[in-house]
């Protein structure tokens, strides 16, 4: 199996389709490159296609008119983006920029649409992500207007434990700054409240490691 075959294959998306299906969702994958930094797509550009990160991360966001951004997602290998276009027809309603060095892969939308006409089993595979995705979007939601931001970085830490499949530590796959604006805090409130929960007990840092000491305490934040 090649390595865009593996990816594919092995992403919630294409998840357990049989090897004919994924030979021609192979076909329609176009391979792209971005560097450190680089847009993908801004907001309001038209949704021709969507994304699938084969390596490196990426970050979807919003910027307000004072130019405060927000980050609503951080996509890694083998996680789709940009894919609600593809339904609707309408423009990317946020930003994408690459975090680091980044390969894509750009699934154009009208071969996309017909071939999911005829693969009913892959429409399903998208609901279950959309879903996902939905869910997550709650929670985020509801982390950054019903709680502080020590509540915030608990929820987090534990949506990483849950991620990452651990429940004594967890790693830190963005700078602090940039998980600092995905909770809605500044780097120094950030950095103010990994002390306050270290003097407390609560967890040990080590570099990107964060090794979680008190379970209970920690989701009472």
């Amino acid at each position: 199996m090649n390595s865009t075959r593996k990816i594919i294959a092995h992403s919630l998306l294409f998840d357990g389709l049989p090897p004919e299906q994924l030979a021609e969702i192979e076909k329609l994958a176009i391979k792209r490159h971005v560097v450190k930094g680089a847009p993908i797509f801004f907001e309001g550009d038209p949704g021709l296609g969507f994304y699938m990160v084969a390596s490196g991360k990426v970050k979807i966001f919003k910027t307000s008119f004072d130019g405060k951004e927000q980050i609503l997602h951080i996509f890694g290998p083998g996680e789709p983006f940009g894919e609600v276009p593809v339904f609707h027809g309408t423009p990317f309603p946020a930003n994408a920029e690459a975090l680091t060095s980044t390969d894509l892969l750009f699934f154009p939308r009208t071969e996309f649409i017909n071939l999911i006409t005829a693969t009913p089993s892959l429409a399903f595979n998208m609901l279950a992500v959309l879903a996902l995705r939905l869910r997550r979007f709650a929670a985020q939601i509801e982390n950054l207007s019903l709680k502080e931001v020590p509540g915030r970085l608990a929820s987090y830490l534990f949506f990483l434990m849950e991620e990452q499949n651990n429940q004594e530590w967890v790693t830190l796959d963005i700078p602090k700054g940039q998980l600092a604006n995905l909770l809605g805090a500044t780097s120094e409130t950030l950095s103010r409240i990994f002390n306050k929960m270290y003097e407390e007990g609560l967890i040990r840092v080590e570099g990107k490691t964060i090794f979680v000491l008190d379970h209970q305490r920690l989701r009472d934040r």
